[in-house]
């Protein structure tokens, strides 16, 4: 009798669910864009659930701590974490990670966008084809926000399938790289939507995005799959609640995200950011996972990146 109660107590919750607010941890710092994707959510999602949402910012390790704090708490859809590149499918290729990224509860795509191309004022080339040209004739600096950060596999990538030698210059985080491509000091860089401010501001110019098709805030601007056939490399933000979290709380909470993703005032938020929706049902975000995860696979082995933490 007493699993029998168990179970009818457990049913009787979850058919509650969500009876009190819900924790979503940033696993980065106030200010960037998965900061930003969370917030962005945070007031339509509570409307929708009828329940406070409260960010918690908890940073560390390229976003790893945040999402260790989130996999080790209740399965019970209290507890949410923002997710990503680093932590779900290039991470596990270059360190030795707290958790298993797969087994979490992943929940859907929140936001995708690509990362943007952007060189020196008087970088002699002026078209994505006469920079690939320079680079055969002249060792070109292109820098990132770091080793094994996804705007390093980002360029890694295009080097690989384009065949081009340039040498990387990792910074530590991307306050660093935009100051010294204003600077000149480098030739290039692969950032994220932060660099549309260098780029307004006449200190760069955008050479291409790495998006498949043309980016509509930059739409003058080329895709490198437009020169290097099969090219892609996007940056993006998901949700993700602990292992093992119930199906009918998955389900709620499901439905909520994607119905509140879909609203057209939350996409035109998001947009106006740079930040554009793109959510999945589960099973396809599931497949999309596995995907990225052998892409990073195979660009940190063929590039044998490695980091320092383990």
């Amino acid at each position: 009798m007493l699993p029998a109660a168990a179970a009818l107590r457990q049913a009787w919750a979850q058919d509650k669910f969500p009876s009190r607010p819900i924790k979503i941890i940033v696993p980065f710092p106030p200010g960037g864009g998965v900061d930003l994707t969370a917030r962005l959510l945070m007031e339509p999602l509570s409307r929708e659930l009828g329940q406070p949402i409260v960010i918690e910012n908890k940073s560390g390790a390229g976003g790893i701590i945040g999402v260790e704090a989130m996999s080790h708490a209740p399965p019970d859809g209290y507890t949410l974490s923002l997710t990503g590149v680093g932590t779900l499918t290039a991470g596990p290729h270059l360190r030795k990670m707290p958790y298993d990224p797969m087994a979490l509860s992943h929940i859907t795509r929140l936001v995708r966008m690509p990362f943007i191309v952007a060189v020196r004022n008087d970088l002699p080339a002026k078209t994505l084809p006469e920079f690939m040209e320079l680079a055969k004739r002249q060792e070109l600096r292109w820098a990132s926000g770091g080793i094994g950060t996804s705007q390093h596999l980002a360029g890694e990538l295009f080097t690989q399938m384009s065949g081009l030698k340039m040498i990387h210059v990792p910074y530590r985080g991307t306050g660093p790289a935009l100051n010294d491509l204003a600077a000149g000091i480098v030739d290039a860089y692969f950032g994220d939507p932060a660099t549309l401010g260098l780029i307004r501001g006449g200190k760069a110019r955008a050479m291409a995005v790495t998006s498949p098709e043309r980016w509509p805030v930059l739409p003058e601007t080329p895709a490198i799959a437009e020169v290097v056939p099969g090219y892609q490399a996007e940056n993006w933000y998901a949700i993700a609640a602990p292992p093992k979290t119930p199906e009918p709380v998955m389900a709620v909470l499901t439905a909520a995200i994607l119905k509140v993703m879909a609203d057209p005032a939350v996409k035109a938020k998001y947009d106006e950011n740079g930040l554009h929706p793109a959510t999945l049902s589960r099973a396809d975000y599931i497949a999309y996972l596995q995907r990225d995860l052998k892409t990073w696979g195979d660009v940190v082995a063929k590039g044998n990146i490695k980091i320092d933490a383990n």
